[in-house]
């Protein structure tokens, strides 16, 4: 007689029992000061950028292309954002705006480096996020922003809406609107078909370097979005989106491990930020080292990695494996294939796993 061999859901929620795990340890090693409100609170505001980030990761992602431009994009949005309103006395809303082209501006070059010139996307986004500090440093002068004193820009992160402030709520919203996208479009599909296998896509009538295109578009927009919240909520800063660049990526990839193994999800990435702030956190009430978040993050990012392709029976097609090698180029002169009357067609079966 047979066995059944239960792992209670290990394979796809080991993040939540790591998460409870953690909840439990420091609320029984610091209890005057882990298992409070103040404290749930506190992480769910805090991490909210973050969390946005991670999002804007999954897309780019998910088509087997890389995004290390997103944190400076994030940057830079935050910067222009602050400088019109303090500076050029711009409104709030016509503020917002503008960063956030800025933002998808960004995104537009990396997709013409990445799939217009052919350049590797880690080199391509990393010289960019060069160029795009640089430009930073332009419209600010190298000089800390001066926060803008309108109630209306504190307002759009600061408010509290069920005991937490808003900026958790708008998490909640672009998590749904992402994650609907992703999962339960065509685009998604097309995103996941690419990252997946991109010569399969290409043969079965998918636009390949449209979606990478428009992945990068999203990821800069995203970052964007990130900027202009961090800088509501949590003033002018010149260097913040350097240091939620590895967090966002570890998140990213801790993400893939969970509730979709093997796949760039969004609310995977939603959870593993929360999941590795509520560690750094905890470990912060225990010890005040400074390396702290750093060395949790980066032992996090190397972990996420190794165990989401050593999982795989076939770690050499798993797609966060194909990621690191160089995506062949279609011989010259040969156009992109598109389903009937110039669409992409539909690819068989199930993308993404």
């Amino acid at each position: 007689m047979s066995v059944k061999r239960v792992n209670f859901g290990l394979d796809r929620f080991s993040g939540l029992y790591l998460w409870a795990a953690f909840i439990i340890l420091f609320s029984i090693l610091k209890p005057g000061l882990f298992p409070m409100m103040a404290t749930v609170h506190s992480i769910a505001a805090q991490q909210a950028v973050s969390a946005i980030l991670g999002m804007a990761l999954v897309v780019p992602l998910a088509a087997g292309t890389y995004d290390l431009s997103v944190g400076a994009t994030a940057n830079l949005a935050a910067v222009i954002v602050i400088w019109l309103q303090s500076s050029q006395h711009w409104g709030v809303a016509a503020s917002i705006v503008t960063a956030l082209l800025a933002a998808a501006f960004v995104g537009v070059v990396n997709g013409f480096l990445v799939t217009r010139l052919r350049i590797n996307s880690f080199i391509a986004t990393l010289g960019m996020a060069s160029i795009v500090s640089a430009s930073q440093t332009i419209v600010s002068d190298n000089n800390q922003p001066v926060p803008p004193v309108s109630s209306t820009w504190s307002a759009l992160t600061q408010q509290n809406f069920g005991g937490f402030q808003v900026v958790v709520i708008y998490v909640v919203v672009i998590g749904l609107f992402m994650w609907w996208a992703l999962e339960h479009t065509p685009a998604g599909r097309y995103v996941y078909a690419v990252g997946s296998n991109p010569e399969a896509a290409r043969l079965s009538g998918v636009r390949v370097n449209k979606w990478i295109w428009l992945s990068l578009i999203t990821s800069g927009t995203l970052g964007g979005v990130a900027g202009v919240l961090y800088g509501s909520l949590s003033g002018p800063s010149l260097t913040f989106g350097q240091t939620l660049l590895l967090p966002a990526f570890a998140a990213a990839f801790l993400g893939s491990t969970q509730l979709k193994p093997g796949r760039f999800n969004i609310w995977g990435t939603v959870l593993a930020v929360y999941v590795l702030a509520t560690g750094v956190q905890g470990l912060s009430f225990v010890t005040s080292a400074q390396w702290l978040s750093d060395m949790f993050n980066g032992v996090a990012l190397i972990g996420a990695v190794w165990f989401a392709v050593s999982r795989q029976a076939g770690a050499a097609s798993h797609p966060i494996w194909r990621m690191f090698r160089r995506r062949p180029a279609p011989p010259p002169g040969t156009p992109e294939p598109a389903g009937l009357d110039g669409e992409p067609s539909e690819v068989a079966g199930s993308p993404g796993t």
